[in-house]
Parts: structure tokens; C-alpha cells; sequence
């Protein structure tokens, strides 16, 4: 493997860590120094391994320049001169080398703590998403902005009125007091289920799935799970949820990327090992008397890795939206309840609930319409599925849209 392919992963990987650690020693005041100096490393990298010195362990390569380089801009640095020196005059000069950290112990516990620093409710959700895929997934401002449908402009102004917000705030990059994680854990799990979600309904680069972002969700969600003061029932029941949906990742996408329907799915292509991992996971989370939204969601996508008797699947399923719906409301999971509700009792029964819904501005909306009136008012349906169409944002679910329609026979079909 040349340098070409090691920078990339690396830069995925590593990239995050030495920010987060290099944040934490300088705090948010100086938050663009630690992304500078981390940046400049791989493109130091890229510049001495170009030349054929890859290192036996970039890795360990990639630490020791971002420390040095650390050192470096803090000696030359004015802001360091004038307020910092003087706290730490009488140290040795090897400081640097322990105060900068980068044993795999501190990286963990310097990205947790830059995990509810930056989900700090100060800030809106987006800012947080936004962030948190900046710095603590390593992606770049055009991936961020295409994940936001969003330009760069757009996006650098929106992270640079956080790191404002938080620095005026004065949020320390560290964890809650043990009073307060319950609550900050809160929207810290919130923001890892919106980056799954925006990974596994994606509306960016026109794709229907994006593993990247998903991976990257679970990724944070297990470093909560493996905390012992964050691995709380519903952080386990968050990643019991992702390891279920994951699970059929293989599944929902054809060849040429375009969305495959859960009824249409290979279950030959389901994941057995993420469907295992995630009812482990789950169990997990069954200790405490707490039940969220999460454990239910998980329940919910468990339910859809079972080759079960249909009625008892659908049944299941219902009731378990039931519950969700009383303990949170969302129109998406009012109308995944309305489609289970048709699986378990019928389509009539469902129509009649679809209606009361009245979501015109969900194109899933006008999808669900259409599929339930399928084979009882073909023209109806053709014309909930042309709606449908119109409002959806990729072209993936455009094209599954069309192939329900074109399954109607022309005399189906208004004119």
C-alpha cells in the first residue's frame, strides 16, 4: 500500500483523535489551532512519505510529529507568551511531550469529553451534527455541506458561529459533573441518532444510503457504550438500534445503488453477526426501569431481522409504535405505524388511519397512500405515488416510486 491509500484511512482515523486531544490541552479558544496543527501534520505526511519514507508505524509517526508540532506553535505563539508561559515557567522543557497526551487512554477520553462539549445545548442540533462530523469524524467542509444539501460558505459560517458560542460560553472540554451526564447524555445520544439517520435515509450526493455516516454514529455511540459512566441503558439501546438497521445494509441496495423494499430484500444478505450484536446489545440495555425511545426503535428494528410468521412480526411491530407514539410523537414513526398497522389488520383498517394523518408535506406520506390503496384503487394510487415523486429529494426513491406505477396495468393509470 503506497501513501496515497495509508493518508486517506489515516486521515479518517487519526485525525480526530489529535484534534480532540489537542483541543482539550488548549480549550475552545484556540480549537482551529488543534484542526491547523493536526492538518498540517498529514500534510506533512503526505509530503515525506510521497517520497517513498513511509514509516513502520504511521501511526505512531503521525503522534510524534502532531506533538512536535504542538510544541512548536505554543513557543512561537504570542497568545502563549503573554498568557500562558508564565503558569508553567518553572517546568521542564520535556513538558510538552507529557502534557500532550496521545496514549490511547486519553484519545478516548479527550474525543468523549469533545462529544458533550460539542453537543452542548448552547448550540442548535445542526451546529452539533455539524460539528461533531468536523471533528470528531474527520470530514471535510464540502462532505459536511453535502450532507446538509448545504454549500461551504454555508457550512463555515455555521461551525464558526459555534466554536464562537462555545467559547463565549466558556464550555470546558471535560466531562458533566456525574449530576449532569444523564442530562447532557441526552443530546449527546440525540445527535448520534440524527447522524444515523441522516446516514441511512440520506438526501446527500443523491444517494439513498450512506454507510459513512452511519459507521461513523456507531463508532461514537460505542465509545459512550464502553464508558462505564456513559454506557447507560439507552446509550446500549441506541446501539442495539444501529446494529439491527446496519444489519441489512447489504440488503437495501442494489447493484446501481438504488433502494431495494424491505419486502423485496435478500435476507440471505442480512448481517447475522450485526443482528446477534444487536440483540446483545439490547439485553444490555434491559437493566433499570427507564424505557426510551430508543429501546422501543430497537425492538421496532429487531423485529424487522425476523423471519417470523408475518401476523406475529406486524403485530408486534404495532404495538411496539403504539408505545412509541405515547412515549414520542413523530410523523415518521406515525406513518411507519400506519404501514404496520396495514401488515397486521389489513389495508382498509390503515387507510382510514393514513387519512386522519393529513402529512402533505412528507413525500413518505403520499408513498404510504399509495401503497395502501394499491389493488383496491389503482388510479388513486397512481395518483398518490405522482405525488409522492414530485416532493422526493433523490433520485433513488424517484425511481421506486415509478416502478410501483409502472406495475398498474395501462387501464389503471388516469389519464
Amino acid at each position: 500500500m503506497d501513501h496515497q491509500e495509508i493518508i486517506p484511512n489515516l486521515f479518517r482515523t487519526e485525525y480526530r483523535k489529535i484534534v480532540s486531544v489537542l483541543s482539550k490541552r488548549f480549550g475552545f479558544e484556540q480549537i482551529e489551532i488543534a484542526e491547523d496543527i493536526a492538518s498540517e501534520t498529514f500534510l506533512t505526511a503526505a509530503q515525506t512519505w510521497g517520497l517513498g519514507r513511509i514509516p513502520e508505524n504511521p501511526t505512531a509517526w503521525l503522534y510524534h510529529v502532531a506533538k512536535n508540532k504542538a510544541k512548536n506553535h505554543l513557543q512561537r505563539n504570542a497568545l502563549f507568551e503573554g498568557k500562558i508561559a508564565p503558569e508553567i515557567k518553572s517546568a521542564t522543557s520535556d513538558l510538552y511531550d507529557g502534557d500532550i497526551d496521545l496514549s490511547p487512554e486519553n484519545i478516548n477520553d479527550s474525543q468523549l469529553q469533545m462529544m458533550f462539549a460539542i453537543c452542548h445545548p448552547s448550540i442548535s442540533q445542526e451546529a452539533q451534527i455539524g460539528l461533531s462530523l468536523r471533528i470528531l469524524c474527520g470530514f471535510g467542509i464540502e462532505e459536511i455541506a453535502a450532507a446538509f444539501l448545504s454549500n461551504k460558505e454555508t457550512i463555515n459560517k455555521r461551525l464558526f458561529r459555534a466554536k464562537e458560542k462555545l467559547r463565549e460560553e466558556r464550555i470546558e472540554i471535560a466531562f458533566p459533573e456525574p449530576a449532569k451526564i444523564e442530562e447532557r447524555l441526552s443530546t449527546v445520544l440525540t445527535t448520534i441518532y440524527l447522524l444515523f439517520n441522516e446516514g441511512y435515509y440520506s438526501v446527500s450526493q443523491n444517494k439513498t444510503l450512506r454507510k459513512d455516516l452511519c459507521l461513523e454514529a456507531m463508532r461514537l455511540c460505542v465509545m459512550l457504550v464502553e464508558n462505564k459512566s456513559t454506557g447507560t441503558p439507552q446509550a446500549n439501546a441506541l446501539l442495539s438500534l444501529m446494529c439491527f438497521h446496519s444489519s441489512r445494509f447489504e440488503a437495501r441496495e442494489d447493484k446501481n445503488g438504488e433502494l431495494v423494499l424491505y419486502d423485496e430484500q435478500d435476507t440471505n444478505l442480512w448481517n447475522a453477526d450485526l443482528i446477534s450484536k444487536g440483540g446483545y446489545f439490547l439485553n444490555c440495555a434491559a437493566r433499570g426501569d427507564q424505557l426510551s425511545r430508543y429501546h422501543l426503535e430497537a425492538a421496532i428494528a429487531y423485529w424487522h431481522t425476523q423471519k417470523a410468521d408475518a401476523k406475529e412480526k406486524w403485530e408486534n411491530i404495532l404495538q411496539l409504535y403504539n408505545r412509541l407514539l405515547q412515549i414520542e410523537y413523530s410523523p415518521i414513526a406515525a406513518l411507519n405505524r400506519t404501514y404496520a398497522l396495514s401488515r397486521a389488520n389489513g389495508k382498509e383498517e390503515a387507510i382510514v388511519e393514513a387519512e386522519k394523518l393529513k402529512l402533505e408535506d412528507h413525500h413518505f406520506y403520499f408513498a404510504l397512500l399509495g401503497e395502501l390503496y394499491t389493488d383496491i384503487d389503482n388510479q388513486k394510487a397512481a395518483q398518490f405515488f405522482e405525488r409522492a415523486i414530485s416532493m422526493a429529494r433523490t433520485q433513488g426513491d424517484k425511481q421506486t416510486l415509478q416502478r410501483k406505477i409502472d406495475k398498474f396495468r395501462p387501464a389503471d393509470i388516469p389519464d
